[in-house]
């Protein structure tokens, strides 16, 4: 099974950082370039444990559906959520935050599998690994740009 592993550095506080990853609004302007948007479940606001959100994108020239439920929270430190429907086999994805001093130490750890086989194999090798880890290299600027400035205040206040 391909797993990704993302460390970003961010100069901010864990809660800031913590409350940016899980804000569906944060994540709808990160992913601009696949046109994503919450369909259903949580689709506004700040995702908790137990909560669903389908999110509807367009990859590889595809638009899909992916819905994916919160399974473990632990708020500052840590959150996973893991695929309940979508075009993965398996997925499932870790949020893991550090308070070092006056950074925030953000890992994510994704974890996938594509169907059909060694197909499936291949195409994860050949392009699916590079392309979903740029796609969270991209993700975690966005929440670095956002918490580094008092741009998380536009997203955060709004929380419900």
């Amino acid at each position: 099974m391909p797993t990704i592993k993302v460390t970003t550095e961010i100069e901010s506080t864990i809660e800031i950082c913590f409350d940016l990853s899980t804000s569906i609004d944060l994540h709808t302007i990160s992913t601009k370039g696949t046109r994503e948007q919450a369909v259903g479940g949580t689709t506004k606001g700040l995702i908790r444990l137990n909560e669903t959100v389908t999110w509807q994108a367009t990859h590889f020239g595809i638009k899909q559906q992916l819905t994916s439920k919160i399974t473990d929270f632990n708020r500052p430190y840590y959150f996973r959520d893991e695929q309940v429907e979508g075009a993965f086999k398996l997925m499932y994805h870790e949020h893991l935050f550090e308070q070092v001093g006056e950074k925030v130490i953000m890992k994510d750890v994704f974890y996938f599998e594509s169907p059909f086989g060694w197909i499936g194999s291949i195409f994860n090798w050949l392009i699916l690994t590079g392309y979903m880890k740029r796609f969270l290299m991209a993700r975690n600027a966005v929440i670095k740009k956002y918490a580094e400035t008092d741009k998380w205040q536009l997203i955060l206040n709004e929380r419900n």
